[in-house]
C-alpha cells in the first residue's frame, strides 16, 4: 500500500476530523447523536478516500467521492449552525474553513491526475468514438 501520512491533503483531512471530534463533544445532545455523529462519519469517510485515491492508478472516481463527501458535511455543518448545534460561531468558522481547505487540495489533485468533473457513466464514450 502506498504511503500516505506526507500528503498534505491526508493531514489537512485528519486535522477536520479530529477538530469535528473536539467540536461534537460539546454539542446539545440532541445534534450530537444526530448532525453531530453523521459530522464526524463523513470527516472519518473523506480520510479514508484520501487514503483510498492515493493508492490507486485512476483516481478519478474517488476523488469524485471525496469531494461529494466534504459537500455533503459542509452542507451538514450549515444546518448545524442554524439549529444551534455549535457552541461559537468561531467553532462553525473553523470547520467551515478546514472542509474548503481539503476541498481545495481535492480539486487540485483531480486537475493534477488529469480529470475534470464527474465520471463518465460506464458504456459512454466521448463524441460517440467507440
Amino acid at each position: 500500500m502506498a504511503r500516505y501520512d506526507h500528503l498534505p491533503i491526508y493531514r489537512s483531512a485528519m486535522k477536520l476530523a479530529v477538530h469535528l471530534e473536539t467540536v461534537v463533544r460539546g454539542f446539545p445532545r440532541y445534534v450530537k447523536y444526530t448532525l453531530g455523529s453523521e459530522m464526524r462519519l463523513k470527516s472519518q469517510q473523506a480520510v479514508a478516500l484520501i487514503i483510498k485515491a492515493n493508492g490507486r492508478r485512476d483516481k478519478r472516481e474517488t476523488l469524485v467521492l471525496l469531494r461529494d463527501e466534504l459537500e455533503q458535511l459542509l452542507v451538514q455543518a450549515r444546518i448545524c449552525q442554524e439549529t444551534g448545534g455549535f457552541r461559537s460561531f468561531a467553532s462553525f468558522a473553523t470547520t467551515v474553513e478546514l472542509v474548503g481547505q481539503v476541498v481545495r487540495q481535492a480539486e487540485g489533485w483531480l486537475k493534477a491526475s488529469g480529470a475534470r468533473g464527474a465520471p463518465e457513466p460506464q458504456g459512454t464514450s466521448p463524441a460517440g468514438v467507440r
